[in-house]
């Protein structure tokens, strides 16, 4: 059509030639078109990187050039009024502007396509990689909690303390419940009390009234969901870091405070300079709630309290 305009603003306006002249750069555009599609490469990131061939580009533009001679013959043949030499000129500058337009429109389309499906593969390769340093964060789980347990059964078997068989029940009851979320992300906040609960067990039955733990969390927050071993890892921590003792006992609180979960400690630091802090559990802690939601914990600390508080999680969008 637009190759028919100068035809149509033409004085003596003739529809036979206005109408093989459109006909003659359709089929040229057509050809074309297919030629430099057929001619794409494969996917290769280096030919990619390389931009734009200069040899394909050369190619294109001989090959149409050839067919629009052949098109100019066959239209000399359908018009022989037209004078042959000014016609060919004509229309073999507009094959090759034509020509030019197709190949830098398809070779954009190219690099555009062939860009995303590299963005895809490395999002696919970040997404891998993330994975795999969540599965070592939940390994670096309780790594000493297990000798520290083993040797509190020892003392008690020694001292043939009635309370050794319920240690057993309660240990077992623990570690049943680490293989069973182990490959969970996220589990309910009941079942993380619950296992708190056999935690505490063991923690007095090593400490006695040295630990304390008071849970305030409303029934309403249950069914919202957390990390496993999330506040387990918490308490541990608080354990770790503070003096636990009959004279001077460590008191924890766990409660809710808005769109939060709440853990609690007085804050009664060791005076050993050796377990100085290298923040490895809150870290971890930080890191699945990244991970999981890109949401941050938050961390308060004055003189006497120290404050962990996590995200609630609801199970449901409409939350």
């Amino acid at each position: 059509m637009l190759s028919s305009v100068p035809k149509i603003a033409e004085h003596h306006f003739n529809t036979k030639e206005a109408v093989v002249n459109a006909a003659v750069t359709a089929i040229f555009a057509l050809v074309v078109w297919y030629y430099n599609i057929y001619t794409l490469p494969t996917y290769s990131r280096k030919d990619i990187y390389k931009g734009i061939s200069l040899t394909r580009l050369m190619g294109s533009l001989v090959f149409g050039m050839a067919v629009m001679l052949l098109l100019a013959f066959i239209q000399q043949l359908l018009i022989s009024t037209l004078s042959f030499g000014p016609v060919m000129l004509m229309i073999e500058v507009r094959g090759i502007l034509i020509n030019l337009m197709f190949y830098m429109f398809l070779h954009l389309l190219y690099q555009n396509y062939h860009n995303q499906r590299v963005s895809i593969e490395l999002e696919r390769s970040k997404s891998d990689n993330l994975g795999a340093q969540y599965e070592l964060l939940k390994q670096q789980i309780n790594p000493h909690f297990l000798f520290n347990s083993l040797n509190t059964l020892k003392t008690m078997i020694e001292v043939n303390d009635k309370q050794s068989v319920d240690f057993v029940l309660k240990l077992s009851e623990f570690y049943r419940f680490t293989l069973e979320s182990r490959k969970l992300d996220l589990v309910h906040l009941s079942e993380e009390l619950d296992i708190i609960s056999a935690y505490m067990f063991l923690l007095k039955a090593r400490f006695e009234e040295g630990i304390r733990m008071k849970n305030d969390i409303p029934a309403r927050y249950y069914d919202s969901m957390i990390p496993p071993f999330t506040l387990q890892l918490l308490i541990e921590n608080c354990v770790k870091h503070n003096v636990v003792s009959l004279e001077e006992p460590l008191e924890i609180r766990l409660y809710a405070e808005k769109d939060y979960i709440v853990i609690e400690n007085d804050l009664q630091p060791k005076m050993d300079p050796a377990e100085t802090s290298l923040h490895v559990g809150l870290n971890n802690v930080h890191e699945r709630y990244i991970h999981l939601l890109d949401k941050d914990i938050v961390v308060e600390e004055t003189d006497k309290i120290f404050k962990v508080k996590l995200p609630v999680i609801y199970e449901y969008t409409d939350h």
